[in-house]
């Protein structure tokens, strides 16, 4: 005789989810359609994070290192980096060099656009290349903030 199951086993308390597990992608709970969602904080917000815009307007590398390094551990350990990220790293030497050329944009275009991915934010291409190319500070605040929210919902949890 054969057993007929109805559902999968779920998941127990304590069990974590990773690689690339995470905690909440929608921590402020903003509305969903066939699109996505809109980003949790605006994009002319960043002032709201005094010092991370001032850190993103006179040194954006750093600010570029830190998110990048941010994401990549989320999504590859399922949980935030225990320190937030080295402050000075390959990627933000490499964006400091690039910056020098004019081309430090081409690398936070392409990390805004893994970042909208992780949290199924809408926007496309050339939105990330108008944000990283004429509002820098506040573009790399934004995507701080997101991977802040995610960052902060592992508060109760013990790993």
């Amino acid at each position: 005789m054969s057993r007929v199951y109805q559902a999968q086993p779920s998941a127990t308390h304590g069990m974590v989810v990773a690689p690339g597990g995470g905690g909440n992608r929608n921590a402020k709970n903003m509305p969903v359609d066939a699109d996505g969602r809109e980003w949790s904080h605006g994009l002319c917000s960043c002032m709201s994070d005094c010092g991370t815009c001032c850190m993103a307007t006179f040194l954006p590398c750093i600010v570029y290192g830190q998110n990048k390094h941010r994401y990549e551990h989320l999504n590859s350990k399922g949980v935030p980096h225990p320190t937030g990220g080295p402050m000075c790293s390959g990627s933000c030497m490499s964006h400091g060099i690039f910056s020098v050329c004019g081309l430090g944009f081409l690398f936070q275009m392409s990390n805004r656009g893994h970042v909208r991915h992780r949290y199924n934010i809408k926007g496309g291409g050339c939105g990330d290349f108008c944000s990283a190319l004429w509002c820098t500070p506040c573009q790399l605040t934004q995507e701080s903030r997101e991977l802040e929210l995610e960052e902060q919902s592992f508060g109760a949890q013990r790993y």
